[in-house]
């Protein structure tokens, strides 16, 4: 076999090349005269050998010239020699590929120098040692489908060989048929080629198209060639060609004896036809044997092939024969009410008897919806801990692929598994990825596919087969886009709401959390204080300041935690930490100094505004410049006072800067922003406004598509009073600091000198709130003991930032002046 691949192959080609090194090579060049050994040894054995020869002979002396062949020894070779070593070193490669098929080792130094490591592998077709143990694993490893691995790998490598012949029996072809070369114009001939000695022969069929040979070494067009190279050229009339040949010849003053020779060959049509017969035949053949091979294939997987596979739903089994999540509902801190539904549908799986004899029909699934971070997920991995039975989950991205049908397949192979384990519940998390809204004529953009998939999932959870003893378990955070034909009754009839906890709900969270940490005090001590500073926080937050907390104190080498990293862990979470390295120059450090001074003062002096807690210069790694730290109210209902309050302090800072230097920055514009989204809300949602009335209109989407259902009078009247509403508070919140200019600089100077101020030092210096304390702040907010911890006051829920004027987020952040 390898004697008949290398002569048909390669044998013309190198006594060619060896043609080549002999001539080119130099004395004072030893990697020349052993690459011309190598080839003199390959022309004069070429017809002789056989495989004890390639073996025993050919292999030594290729891996003797390789070694020569090295980058650092071919890179002090001059231009033409750098090009006759690539020749070599390209038939080199062409006989290892050779050998390499044939089943022959090739030592791997040669590869290395000729292939690297990547081409061999893929040209292997027996199992690697690696993958003739099961799953590539070491001895003694083994895996749950370890039996079906080596066939596998087997069907594999085949494919591979399979694929790689085709894909040369193509190359091969194509270059089969584009032999004739690049096309040339009979002034190139001449000039180019026949008035330079270039030419060696010239080749006349029976078409207009003739072939031109040049002489090796032949160069042309500013590139040389090694090699006999071919060229076309299309002639008028091929029986007059010679004639017309020969009187350019005499032209250019050419010696008959040097006549370029012409030849002519006869192609018959039945040839050509038969040609091309033969080549689509084999490409016909070889997709043929690529098709059959993945039909056996699929065959012996039992009849999946790889789409029937793909068809088949990724589910997770948890419960009665999978793995069981160490989550149960006592470790699910708050969350009475949830869990006390969702508890209902864990009993009637226990003890459906109890329901059916009372005639009652169970609902058929659940939607938790709510906040991220609030713990839907956490609440579904209690129930298939509690629940007992099998419990089926997938994410709801799962089920849509690029593929038209994979998703409907996949809704239908997830609901037969679960009516063969019945009772079964089945867990879509993000349900919100396949239960969008159905779209009238396409315009939001959503394929087809999409609602194929929630079709079947509709018909799946209620249909004309559908079978009782399956439940559907879903949650999302975008209820607002669900199909209302998947939250009726008879599909996801109860809507468990799962929002931010409540005051008791975080303190419970806390001391959920807090026994996992190694603290100075009872957690007792600390979660009620932690609970008050963080308003607003999800369970996710909560979990992640514990932590923080506990990273912070393993940083400073203690060995408990205490208030201090606690203090750090908050103002990570709400900030992030301290940016020493960033350093601003005073006259922007002055005017960040001015403008939450602002922000201090007017929410000091206003009734109806949150309890100050802290407030900074420093800036952060959240880009913040500066923040003022607030200790929020647990409020649900706001007047109009009170949200007027709120949007004078928000726009302190902007008056501030107007005020001090007489102009403006880009601080403000997350101060701006959230002001905005105020005035629009009062006016738009909540009818606070006289002249547009006791109206409310839903907030408009992002897309914009659709009808407003208001006129364009109306929204112009909308527009006018929100701007003479967000004027109105900015009037207020300068009047403020004009009248108490004495103040608001005193503030700024005590921020400049010491960057940091609390709840007492802003006492100090500008006496107590005139109205009262907003909520009582306790300095020493901790039920502690004694007195060895630092009292806990600069931690806070409420926070306004400096940040860029790209940055965002839910709190409130005002960038500074960037270029």
């Amino acid at each position: 076999m390898a004697y008949r691949l290398l002569s048909s192959c390669q044998t013309s080609y190198l006594r060619q090349l060896g043609r080549n090194c002999l001539r080119n090579a130099k004395r004072n060049e030893p990697i020349l005269r052993q690459a011309s050994s190598s080839t003199r040894y390959i022309n004069r054995n070429a017809r002789s050998f056989n495989l004890s020869d390639l073996q025993n002979s050919l292999i030594p002396c290729l891996d003797c010239t390789t070694n020569r062949l090295g980058h650092r020894t071919a890179a002090r070779l001059n231009r033409y020699v750098q090009e006759t070593v690539r020749q070599v070193q390209a038939e080199y490669r062409g006989i290892c590929r050779l050998l390499t098929r044939s089943g022959m080792e090739v030592p791997q130094s040669v590869v290395s120098r000729l292939f690297g490591i990547g081409l061999l592998q893929f040209l292997r077709t027996t199992p690697s040692p690696q993958q003739q143990r099961p799953g590539g694993r070491p001895p003694g490893q083994q895996g749950e489908d370890d039996g079906q691995q080596q066939p596998n790998d087997d069907n594999l490598n085949r494919l591979r060989f399979v694929v790689l012949v085709f894909f040369l029996l193509s190359l091969f072809f194509m270059q089969g048929q584009n032999d004739g070369g690049r096309m040339v114009s009979w002034h190139e001939f001449v000039h180019d080629m026949l008035a330079k000695g270039e030419v060696s022969s010239v080749d006349v069929e029976d078409s207009d198209v003739v072939r031109i040979h040049l002489q090796p070494g032949a160069q042309v067009f500013g590139r040389k060639h090694y090699t006999s190279t071919v060229y076309s050229m299309r002639v008028g009339n091929t029986e007059t060609f010679e004639e017309k040949l020969r009187r350019a010849e005499d032209d250019l003053g050419i010696n008959p004896q040097d006549y370029v020779k012409v030849t002519f060959s006869h192609v018959g049509a039945g040839t050509r036809l038969m040609s091309t017969l033969l080549i689509t035949g084999a490409l016909l053949g070889s997709l043929m044997l690529v098709m059959m091979f993945v039909a056996r294939s699929a065959m012996n997987q039992g009849g999946l092939g790889g789409f029937a596979q793909m068809t088949q739903a990724r589910f997770t089994q948890f419960g009665a024969g999978g793995k069981v999540p160490n989550v149960k509902f006592s470790d699910v801190a708050g969350l009475k009410e949830a869990k006390q539904e969702v508890m209902e549908f864990v009993d009637y799986l226990k003890a459906p008897k109890r329901y059916l004899d009372l005639g009652a029909k169970f609902p058929k699934g659940a939607l938790l919806l709510g906040p991220p971070g609030c713990g839907k997920t956490l609440l579904a991995k209690a129930v298939a801990t509690e629940a007992q039975v099998p419990f089926l989950a997938m994410a709801g991205s799962e089920f849509v692929e690029m593929i038209g049908g994979l998703g409907a397949a996949r809704v239908r192979s997830l609901f037969k598994e679960a009516r063969k384990k019945h009772p079964c519940i089945i867990y879509i998390d993000e349900i919100d990825a396949i239960g969008r809204k159905r779209s009238q004529g396409n315009f939001d953009g959503r394929s087809g596919e999409e609602e194929q998939t929630l079709n079947q999932l509709l018909v799946e959870m209620d249909g004309m087969g559908t079978e009782q003893g399956v439940i559907v378990l879903a949650s999302t955070n975008r209820a607002d886009v669900l199909d209302d034909a998947l939250l009726r009754p008879g599909r996801l009839d109860r809507h468990i709401l799962i929002d931010l906890p409540t005051l008791a709900e975080r303190k419970e969270i806390f001391e959920h959390h807090l026994k996992a940490l190694t603290l100075k005090r009872p957690s007792s001590a600390f979660s009620r204080r932690l609970a008050e500073l963080t308003p607003g926080m999800s369970g996710a937050d909560v979990a992640n300041i514990c932590n923080e907390a506990a990273l912070h104190a393993a940083r400073e080498n203690k060995k408990v935690v205490d208030t201090q990293d606690f203090e750090h862990a908050v103002e990570r979470v709400i900030g992030g930490t301290a940016k020493k390295s960033k350093v601003l120059n005073q006259e922007e450090r002055k005017v960040v100094a001015y403008h939450e001074s602002g922000h201090a003062l007017v929410g000091w002096l206003l009734e109806h505004t949150d309890a100050l807690l802290k407030v900074t210069i420093v800036p952060r790694t959240s880009a913040a410049l500066g923040f003022a730290q607030y200790l929020p109210k647990e409020q649900y209902l706001y007047s109009q006072e009170e949200l007027f309050d709120k949007m004078c302090m928000a726009l302190g800072g902007r008056a501030a800067e107007a005020i001090i230097f007489n102009r403006v920055t880009t601080g403000a514009s997350d101060d701006l922003k959230k002001v905005t989204k105020m005035a629009y809300a009062q006016i738009k949602q909540f009818g606070m406004n006289p002249n547009v009335g006791y109206l409310s209109f839903p907030e408009e989407d992002n897309n914009g598509l659709g009808k407003k259902p208001f006129s364009k009078y109306l929204a112009a009247l909308m527009d006018e009073e929100a701007r003479r509403l967000v004027a109105r508070a900015y009037y207020q919140a300068e009047k403020i600091l004009v009248d108490n200019k004495d103040k608001l600089d005193v503030l700024a100077e005590a921020l400049l000198d010491r960057e940091v101020l609390n709840y007492n030092d802003v006492v100090d210096l500008l006496g107590p709130p005139p109205h009262g304390p907003k909520k009582t702040v306790q300095v020493a907010g901790w039920d502690l003991d004694d007195g060895d911890d630092a009292p806990l006051q600069n931690l806070s829920a409420g926070v306004e930032e400096d940040k860029p004027i790209t940055a965002a987020g839910s709190v409130s952040q005002d960038s500074n002046p960037q270029p």
